[in-house]
């Protein structure tokens, strides 16, 4: 049966189901439903525990066998299966199938895999797993970005902490729909905030203990027009050991928005709807910012930037000429609107 991720913690309230089911891509959210789990059922002294990786060529027969031993060590066990390709295969599926059957008493079945599509939800093995009668399917979803403001106040305020608008739309900004990121950050900021207030001060003072010079500095830097700053920046990533692809990831994606909304505009879009309609959405912070480079270049040149970024991709990879480091500079540079020469073949 399918259990809401809000409405787990009452179920664990009351009585235990033989298997749980935590399915998802977030991260977060999927771990803190599983660790609700299994801080239930060591309360309930459930004393043992077996942990399972079923990835390739894993022997499904281990669960079975798990299931139908006895425990020399405890009354209770809980038997955890990860499974990270969400496919049991059919010897996986034959084994679930029988598992659910017949669950063995004293014993709960946590199976954590990824978000099932929709050829393998029709599945019969995956069918039992949501609509069976004997497990608990908890679908975990992501945070829709126009609802990551909410989520992050939300958090703050189980940390016992109160934000202003201003410091959430920044937090917002910096993790970029980032949950687990978002999480590191609350906890820093629940060492430095003083009596439990947090502004946009405090959140900037947690992002710059974190890094001297960091990613989202050089972005800023570079939408706001300023080379000298921006370079400056970019060799102190360097300097720090602040790896090429990260680089490249915050470049590439400011680019992909910036030649998204750029076209837009130039199909008659106004601004502010193309930056509401934006995924993730531009924060009214930024928009400033964005507007400043999208009149440095017309849209086309924005998507030949994108092409930049994956010669530069390439040549991370070891697939092109060049060194990675000199593309970058390139690349923040025009960003930032200065003008250079085309790059040697």
């Amino acid at each position: 049966m399918k259990l809401n991720p809000a409405q787990l913690g009452k179920h664990l309230q009351g009585p235990l189901a033989p298997v749980y089911v935590v399915s998802g891509d977030e991260p977060l959210l999927c771990q803190e439903a599983c660790d609700a789990i299994r801080a239930n059922v060591r309360g309930r002294d459930f004393s043992e525990r077996q942990v399972f990786n079923a990835e390739a060529n894993f022997d499904w027969g281990l669960l079975l066998e798990a299931g139908a031993s006895l425990s020399l060590f405890a009354e209770k066990r809980l038997i955890e299966v990860r499974l990270p390709s969400g496919k049991p295969g059919d010897k996986g599926a034959a084994a679930l199938l029988e598992y659910l059957s017949r669950p063995p008493e004293d014993t709960v079945l946590l199976l954590s895999l990824p978000k099932l599509d929709g050829s393998t939800q029709k599945t019969k093995w995956a069918k039992a797993l949501i609509d069976g009668q004997g497990a608990q399917f908890i679908q975990v979803w992501p945070v829709e970005a126009h609802n990551l403001p909410q989520w992050i106040r939300q958090r703050l305020s189980q940390a016992g902490l109160a934000a202003n608008q201003e410091a959430v739309d920044l937090i917002a900004a910096r993790v970029e729909g980032n949950l687990l990121a978002a999480a590191q950050e609350i906890e820093k900021l629940k060492l430095l905030a003083e009596g439990g207030q947090v502004d946009a001060a405090t959140v900037q003072a947690a992002v710059a203990d974190s890094a001297r010079f960091d990613v989202f500095g050089l972005i800023d830097a570079a939408l706001n027009g300023e080379p000298a700053h921006t370079l400056r920046t970019l060799e102190g990533l360097r300097g720090e050991g602040v790896e090429p692809p990260v680089i490249l990831w915050a470049l590439a994606r400011e680019l992909r928005l910036l030649a998204s909304l750029a076209q837009q505009y130039s199909q008659g879009v106004p601004l502010d709807k193309a930056f509401a309609s934006a995924r993730p959405p531009v924060w009214d912070k930024r928009r400033p910012l964005v507007t400043r480079a999208l009149q440095r270049h017309p849209a086309s040149r924005w998507n030949q930037l994108l092409q930049d970024a994956q010669r530069i991709d390439a040549q991370i990879k070891g697939q092109a000429q060049g060194d990675p480091w000199n593309g970058l500079a390139r690349l923040a540079l025009l960003l930032a609107g200065q003008r250079l020469p085309l790059p040697a073949e």
